[in-house]
C-alpha cells in the first residue's frame, strides 16, 4: 500500500470522472453537479468560463458565444465571503488541551505536518473549512502508511504515523450508517474515489479506497472501461472502526450531506456574471457601430470611409450607422449593485464587504452583526466537534483513549466601530450629570478603540476612572462599602489603592478602633 500511500491529498477534482458502473449514493447522484458548480463557483477563472454559465443569445453562434465567454469577467462573491468566514474563524488559534497525546512525538509531528505534505494541522483546518464551506460539508480520512516496521521505536525513526487526508463531498461517493444498541450511528461503510496524477499532462489513474469496521479495499478504476476495476490491495481495518470524520458547515437532515455557505450566493454571482456579460456588450458595440446598407451600395465605415451610391437612391434606402445610445449601462449596474447588496444581506456581511456607507440603521446594523455573530459561532462549533472525534481517532491508532479537549472562540465580536464610536462620542457630548454614566460611557469607548484580546479566556482588567468623583466616605464604613463596590466590578487590590491611597489607613491599622478585621469585611 506503500504507493496509494504517496498519493497526493489533493482530493476534489472539477468534473470528475464518468462513474458509471460503480455504485454510489443516492444523494451523491442527487447532487454531485450542484457540487460540481458551487466547486467552480469558488474556483472562478477558467474553471468558471469551462462551466458555460453564460446564457447563450438566441441566433448567437459558437465563435460569438465563445468570444464573449473570454471577455466576460467574474466578480468572484463566492471566494471572498468564504475565505471572510475564514478569517473571523481563525482570528484566534483554538485552544486544544491534547490530554494524554501531550508530548508524544506522533503527535508533535502531526502538528507540524498534518497531512505528510508539509501543511501544518491549523493550515490544514483552514483548508478543511472551505471545503466544508462551498459543499456544505467535507470527509477528513485518517489513515496510517501499512508498513510492517517492528516496534514503535522503528516506526519513529521511520517516520510512520497517521496522516490526515481532505475529501470534498465530490470524492466521497457512497456511504451507510448503523444505529448500534446504545442508539447512537455509526458510518459502517464508506467509498472514497482517489485520483493520481505524478506530472503534469500524465495520464491520471483512478482509485476506489472502500472501508468497512473489518477491511479495507483498494482499486484501481478506470473511467474509460467503466466495469474495469482492479482489486490492488485488501487489508484488515486495525481500529475496528472507519477511521473518517464529518466536518459540516451546516447540518442537513441527511448524514454526510451538508447545506452549503453559498448556494444561493453563486446564482446570484452567476446573475451578476451574466449582467457584466451585457454591459461588455454594450461598450463593444457603442464603440463600434454596425454599417447598414443595401447589397448595391458600396459604403464601408470608419475614419476616411468613402460611400458610393446611386443618385437617384430612395432616401430610406441610404446607408445608416447603428450605435446603441449606451444608456442601458446605468440601468443593468443599478441591477448589479443592487444584487451584491442581496449577497451581502445573504451572508450577513453588509457591514463587513460595504466599501460605501450603506444607509442601514443602528437596529439594522447590530441585527446583522448578531446574525454574523450566530453563524460563525455554529461553524466554530462543527469545526471544534470535528476535531476532537480527529485526536479520539489518532489516540486510537496508538492503542489510547483521548483525554483532552478543544475549545474554539464561541464568540467572535462583530462589530461596527465607526458607528459605535459615533454613538458614544454623541452620549459623551452630552455631558450627563451623573459620574456613573460618564463612567459607563467611558469604558465603553475603551472597549471599542482598546485591541482586541489574543485569548478567549483573557478578560480585560477594568479601566481605572481616575476623574471619577467618589462618593462621599465620612467613616470607615462608606470605605468598605465603596470598596466592596469596586471588588464586585472586577477591580484588582493594586487598582484600589491607586484610585483610593487613603484606604491603606484600613490596612494599617489606623481606624481609631472602628473597624476590626477589614480584610473579611470585603471578601
Amino acid at each position: 500500500m506503500a504507493d496509494i500511500d504517496a498519493m497526493t491529498n489533493q482530493h476534489s477534482e472539477i468534473g470528475g470522472p464518468n462513474l458509471e458502473g460503480i455504485p454510489v449514493h443516492e444523494e451523491y447522484n442527487n447532487y454531485i453537479n450542484r457540487w460540481d458548480y458551487l466547486q467552480r463557483s469558488y474556483a472562478g477563472g477558467g474553471q468558471y468560463r469551462v462551466g458555460n454559465y453564460l446564457t447563450k443569445y438566441v441566433n448567437e453562434n459558437s465563435g460569438e458565444y465563445i468570444q464573449r465567454l473570454s471577455t466576460t469577467p467574474l466578480d468572484n462573491h463566492c471566494k471572498s465571503i468564504i475565505h471572510i468566514y475564514n478569517s473571523f474563524l481563525f482570528r484566534n488559534e483554538p485552544k486544544r488541551d491534547m490530554g494524554n497525546l501531550t508530548d508524544t512525538p506522533e503527535l508533535e509531528a502531526f502538528m507540524k505536518d498534518a497531512d505528510l505534505e508539509g501543511r501544518d494541522f491549523e493550515c490544514f483546518m483552514r483548508d478543511v473549512s472551505i471545503q466544508a464551506s462551498i459543499f456544505g460539508a467535507a470527509l477528513i480520512l485518517l489513515d496510517k502508511p501499512n508498513v510492517v516496521s517492528g516496534t514503535r521505536a522503528e516506526e519513529l525513526q521511520q517516520g510512520i504515523r497517521p496522516y490526515a487526508s481532505i475529501f470534498s463531498a465530490m470524492n466521497v461517493i457512497d456511504w451507510e450508517y448503523s444505529r448500534l444498541p446504545n442508539g447512537l450511528y455509526e458510518l459502517s461503510f464508506l467509498r472514497l474515489l482517489e485520483r493520481e496524477q505524478k506530472s503534469y499532462g500524465a495520464q491520471t489513474k483512478y482509485f476506489l479506497r472502500t472501508y468497512t469496521k473489518d477491511e479495507v479495499f483498494v482499486e484501481q478504476y478506470n473511467p474509460k472501461k467503466n466495469t474495469s476495476v482492479e482489486l490492488l490491495q485488501r487489508l484488515p481495518n486495525p481500529l475496528g472502526k472507519i477511521p473518517a470524520v464529518w466536518v459540516y458547515a451546516q447540518r442537513s437532515p441527511t448524514r454526510g450531506i451538508g447545506v452549503s455557505d453559498i448556494s444561493d450566493i453563486a446564482d446570484m454571482q452567476n446573475a451578476i456574471y451574466n449582467e457584466l456579460s451585457e454591459v461588455e456588450q454594450t461598450i463593444r458595440l457603442s464603440g463600434h457601430p454596425t454599417l447598414v446598407k443595401t447589397l448595391n451600395t458600396e459604403a464601408s465605415a470608419g475614419a476616411g470611409a468613402i460611400i458610393n451610391m446611386p443618385d437617384e437612391t430612395d432616401p430610406g434606402l441610404r446607408p445608416a450607422l447603428l450605435q446603441p445610445s449606451g444608456q442601458s449601462i446605468d440601468m443593468i449596474l443599478n441591477s448589479i449593485e443592487n444584487k451584491i447588496k442581496a449577497i451581502d444581506r445573504m451572508g450577513h456581511l453588509g457591514s463587513v464587504r460595504a466599501i460605501e456607507q450603506r444607509s442601514m440603521s443602528g437596529i439594522a446594523l447590530q441585527t446583522e452583526m448578531l446574525q454574523l455573530d450566530t453563524k460563525l459561532t455554529e461553524k466554530a462549533k462543527n469545526l471544534q466537534l470535528a476535531e476532537e472525534q480527529l485526536f479520539r481517532l489518532f489516540a486510537n491508532f496508538m492503542n489510547l483513549n483521548w483525554d483532552g479537549e478543544v475549545r474554539y472562540p464561541t464568540v467572535f465580536n462583530v462589530r461596527d466601530r465607526n458607528y459605535e464610536m459615533d454613538i458614544l462620542k454623541k452620549a459623551s457630548d452630552s455631558k450627563p450629570a451623573d459620574p456613573s454614566i460618564k463612567q459607563k460611557i467611558d469604558e465603553k469607548i475603551m472597549s471599542v478603540i482598546e485591541p482586541e484580546q489574543g485569548s478567549m479566556d483573557n478578560k480585560p482588567e477594568p479601566v481605572l476612572q481616575t476623574t471619577m468623583a467618589p462618593p462621599p466616605m465620612n467613616t470607615p464604613e462608606d470605605m468598605i462599602k465603596h470598596m466592596r463596590e469596586m471588588i464586585e466590578q472586577g477591580y484588582t487590590n493594586d487598582q484600589i489603592m491607586e484610585l483610593h491611597p487613603e484606604f491603606r489607613s484600613l490596612f494599617n491599622g489606623d481606624t481609631n478602633g472602628e473597624v476590626s478585621e477589614p480584610d473579611s469585611q470585603t471578601q
